[in-house]
């Protein structure tokens, strides 16, 4: 190593956060209506007083997130969601400090749009209408406070509160295609090589009778749906800023979900042709470390990555020198 080179300060992070702090102006006045507004949520945020017999939407949304089985499973990450906004907000934050901050009314008009979101789905009871509700408001709050530029270059983070809504119960409507439609690339798959099975809706059959399986939601790509969607919403708003190769790279998110589950199902189908229902069963559960469970994810990483890379070498290679990034 050069003598002469300087190395780089480390970074001192509690400074940084402190005079962070100190810049952020109507902090008392955000932070008192931040209290108010949970509170609403926290003593009539949830009129169904069924399984989870609270008034409390932030007891509903824990249940919620930790329920045993798949549905648990699948609305599981929403547990992580609110450190992954405040992480991107904390690498935002020369960003959004940099900016005009100031207090703008005209943030009233869109809490009063929240709050009769929440009052709809308090009265129909629908609490996951009310979690929307919930995190537009804050959103509408941050607006109240510091500003419409803020607005516009928070959007990003506070979009991904969209994985925080338990919606699975919502969504049979894309659950049974995707079901449906691995199931059949699965059958059709097995036939070109060889490995006769027989399909009935969503079941998988081995006409001997050795083996049988359901494609269950999980298996029919939602769990991994949503890790990937989540993955590609953070890596297109990280690598582009246009709009259009934002969506374009959201949108691989289905069809590599549909090819990681189509993977695993077939794998399966493999390890069962091969050693009957017990090899089977032994892919489904995961195997060795539960690395068979893996198999969903791996080809949806592996495209999406692929994908962007290629496009980011694209705009690089289009942009002229001195621009920043499209």
């Amino acid at each position: 190593m050069n003598g002469n080179q300087t190395k780089t300060a480390p970074v001192d992070w509690r400074a940084d956060t402190i005079a962070c702090w100190q810049r952020l102006p109507n902090k008392a006045f955000f932070f008192t209506l931040l209290a108010a507004w949970l509170l609403l949520f926290q003593f009539w945020g949830n009129s169904i007083l069924g399984y989870v017999h609270t008034s409390s939407m932030f007891a509903w949304l824990y249940d919620s997130y930790n329920l045993k089985g798949e549905a648990g499973e699948d609305a599981s990450i929403g547990n992580l969601m609110p450190f992954l906004v405040i992480g991107i907000f904390w690498w935002k934050r020369k960003e959004l400090l940099a900016l005009p901050l100031q207090a703008w009314w005209p943030g009233l008009l869109l809490l009063a749009a929240a709050l009769l979101l929440h009052f709809v789905g308090y009265v129909v009871q629908q609490t996951f209408v009310s979690v929307i509700a919930l995190f537009a408001g804050i959103y509408a709050l941050t607006g109240l406070a510091w500003g419409r530029a803020w607005l516009r270059h928070s959007a990003y983070p506070f979009f991904l509160f969209v994985f925080s809504v338990p919606l699975t119960a919502h969504l049979n409507f894309i659950l049974f295609p995707l079901r449906m439609l691995v199931t059949w690339l699965v059958e059709m798959f097995a036939h070109l090589v060889g490995i006769g099975i027989i399909r009935h809706g969503t079941q998988l059959l081995d006409p001997s009778g050795h083996y049988q399986y359901e494609v269950a939601a999980a298996c029919g790509g939602m769990r991994s749906l949503i890790a990937l969607f989540l993955l590609a919403t953070i890596y297109a708003f990280g690598a582009f800023r246009t709009p259009g190769k934002r969506i374009f790279l959201m949108a691989l998110a289905l069809p590599f979900a549909v090819l990681g589950n189509f993977v695993r199902l077939f794998c399966i189908i493999l390890a069962a042709e091969m050693g009957g229902q017990e090899w089977g069963n032994y892919v489904h559960e995961g195997g060795p470390g539960g690395v068979f469970s893996l198999l969903p994810y791996i080809p949806g990483i592996i495209g999406m990555i692929w994908v962007g890379r290629r496009m980011e070498s694209r705009v690089a290679k289009n942009q002229p020198p001195g621009e920043d990034r499209a």
